[in-house]
């Protein structure tokens, strides 16, 4: 050490403390990094993130060569010091504690803290060219690595710790996916983000969530006289009515009401028999079926409109697949031109709402912003006649949650009007 200039062993220390800056500041940026960006970077032709891929793809020995190459050059940087001091200074006790001190300081702040913080800040920016560095370092140190690793695993043998997979080679959850299209709010549209979130929730809710509850449907009677049915259709606003014969749990087919018309339009007497013979097969599905399966459904027996029966064949109400595609994109059109939409609703100026009774629990959710139960009732009506155990009679107000309910009409043992206010906005 006396022969080397002092301007030397400095220079030496500098480029130590550079290299294992350099390791630190790439572990980190190599463990933040976007690796949905890279990926699309590789699949555009990158060789830096082609690289990088391949690194993360070897994540064990990876961190090996980072922590091999760190370790060696923090003991190298501290021999150096040590050594320099000595040959300044004597070989006193406090000269080596001190410049021992001193050089674990500057490793902690130049080597460690520092370069970390600059990897995790800029992650992107640094992984690139910092991985045509570690790949080929990776494959040349790879006797040494396996060397290492024959301790390494003999002792997690020992403590009965299994080597795990890559953990980024699992794909993301369904939770996971959400969250990544929650904070991509700054490069997602806010509506192709709805859209897409819609999707997560398809599997969540029944067909009973979207349905046309009972009371709503608009059927056709064929027990009626056949000029009651001839008006009906001629004042019909939709493509096809489910067809009964006296009740509505008494289902007998669907009517193309385009064909019907073509129907009414011929001089001949009209009977139900030729109405009978208009009709197609009625579809029935379980009320417990997933919005999502039954989508599927829709596609794979090409239908578009299904009848929801409960577990004792009762039609509980209709759902089709543009009540589908709108719990996906939201409501773009109705049944009727008088039909009320989901969106058309929200607080005033005094924190109050109007709602009909057979407004979904599930809307009034999204809509106020409310955290009403979604598991019993599916409606307004529903969760005031569970909450009273009663029909209530107008007026009464019941608080749920920071919302209180004011029955303010009541119409055929049910709710048919009632006023929301919010308690604490």
């Amino acid at each position: 050490m006396d022969n080397i200039p002092l301007w030397v062993q400095l220079l030496a220390l500098a480029c130590l403390i550079f290299l294992s800056a350099f390791f630190a500041m790439a572990e980190t940026a190599l463990m933040a990094a976007n690796r949905f960006r890279l990926r699309h970077e590789a699949k555009r032709g990158s060789r830096r993130a082609i690289a990088t891929l391949w690194l993360l793809e070897r994540t064990e020995r990876l961190l090996s060569l980072v922590l091999i190459a760190n370790t060696l050059l923090n003991a190298m940087a501290i021999a150096l010091v040590t050594a320099i001091a000595i040959n300044r200074f004597g070989l006193e006790e406090h000269v080596i504690l001190i410049s021992t001190g001193a050089v674990v300081f500057m490793l902690i702040v130049l080597a460690e803290i520092s370069p970390k913080i600059i990897g995790a800040r800029y992650a992107d920016q640094v992984v690139l060219p910092a991985s045509l560095v570690l790949r080929p370092l990776l494959r040349a140190a790879r006797p040494l690595i396996w060397f290492v690793h024959l301790f390494v695993e003999t002792l997690l043998r020992a403590f009965r710790v299994k080597p795990a997979g890559n953990p980024h080679e699992s794909g993301l959850s369904a939770d996971e996916l959400r969250s990544v299209l929650l904070e991509a709010g700054n490069f997602i549209p806010q509506k192709h983000r709805s859209i897409l979130l819609n999707l997560f929730d398809l599997d969540k809710i029944s067909v009973e969530d979207v349905m046309t509850p009972r009371a709503q449907i608009e059927a056709l009677n064929l027990a009626v006289p056949v000029d009651e049915i001839k008006q009906q259709l001629t004042t019909c606003y939709h493509n096809k009515l489910p067809v009964y014969d006296g009740e509505i749990n008494q289902m007998v087919g669907i009517l193309h009401v385009r064909k019907a018309i073509a129907l009414l339009n011929e001089e001949d007497e009209l009977t139900v028999a030729h109405f009978r013979a208009l009709l197609s097969e009625p579809y029935f599905i379980p009320q417990d079926t997933a919005v999502f399966a039954q989508l599927q459904n829709f596609q794979e027996l090409r239908e578009r409109l299904a009848i929801i029966v409960d577990e004792y064949g009762e039609v509980q109400g209709l759902v089709t697949l543009d009540d589908i595609i709108e719990e996906m994109i939201g409501e773009f059109t109705t049944s009727t031109p008088s039909a009320s939409r989901a969106d058309t609703f929200g607080w005033d100026a005094r924190s109050t709402c109007l709602l009909e009774g057979t407004t979904a629990l599930r809307d009034i959710n999204k809509r106020l912003g409310l955290n009403f139960p979604l598991d019993g009732p599916k409606t307004l009506n529903g969760l005031l006649l569970e909450y009273l155990q009663d029909i209530p009679d107008a007026p009464i107000s019941v608080r749920i949650g920071n919302c209180t309910i004011e029955v303010v009409q009541v119409q055929n043992q049910r709710v048919k009007v009632a006023k929301l206010r919010q308690l604490d906005r």
